[in-house]
């Protein structure tokens, strides 16, 4: 499905990923862990196009994805859950929900995506008329899930999606995420939350200072003695 290779991206002079290669084979849950810095979100916004890669590849299901706009890419089927939510607080849930289903491919069928994405956080359809900035942080999240959704993805990329969330938070939204997946959506989920994300995902990298350091399947990231000690506080 997902097919990076050679990926080198920064911003202005500053190189942040140094020849990044990983996948995310169909039907997968594919985890990114690494210290703050190391360059994972670079690595989301290299993919999504909204930041060009100076070298290298981005391609899902063959097709070339590297330097087009990220609308495009949206329209391609991958769609970004962003560090921070980045939700409209200014806008209400039902107003956010529909923003997500903005490409063609997406409107011809929004009102049963809507529905499905109620089906998975009721929680949604009870706040659709609120202001999306009174929701608490958990809502919130559920939200940048749901507005995601609304595109259509046939991979979602999600950038620290425990961030800031109570324990019983991130236990719900992992479940959700699991659900999502097993409906047919891939997805690379870029965590700090390592042991929760190991355990949902089939395969992980492991990222440093912009280059990928260890690669390999979630039981065997959890046994690796240099990361459990790296991360896993083990």
């Amino acid at each position: 499905m997902l097919e990076v290779r050679d990926l080198v991206a920064g911003y202005g002079q500053a190189q942040a990923l140094w020849e990044v290669d990983l996948t995310v084979d169909d039907g997968e849950i594919v985890t990114m862990l690494g210290p703050n810095g190391a360059g994972k979100s670079t690595l989301v916004n290299a993919i999504s196009g909204l930041i060009a890669t100076w070298r290298g590849t981005v391609e899902l299901d063959g097709r070339g994805l590297t330097d087009i706009p990220s609308h495009r890419v949206a329209e391609q089927g991958i769609a970004v859950v962003p560090e921070g939510r980045r939700i409209f607080p200014e806008m209400t849930v039902a107003d956010n929900l529909a923003v997500g289903a903005y490409n063609k491919r997406a409107r011809e069928t929004s009102e049963e995506t809507l529905e499905w994405v109620h089906g998975i956080f009721p929680r949604l359809e009870e706040r659709s008329g609120q202001l999306a900035g009174n929701l608490s942080g958990g809502e919130q999240q559920m939200l940048a899930i749901g507005r995601a959704l609304m595109a259509k993805p046939s991979l979602l990329l999600l950038d620290e999606p425990s961030l800031g969330l109570a324990p019983i938070m991130v236990e719900a939204i992992f479940e959700v995420l699991r659900q999502i997946n097993e409906s047919g959506v891939s997805i690379l989920l870029v965590e700090q939350n390592a042991i929760d994300a190991l355990n949902l995902a089939t395969r992980g990298y492991v990222l440093e200072e912009g280059r990928i350091v260890i690669e390999g399947a979630s039981s065997e990231l959890l046994e690796n003695e240099a990361l459990r000690k790296a991360y896993l506080g083990l």
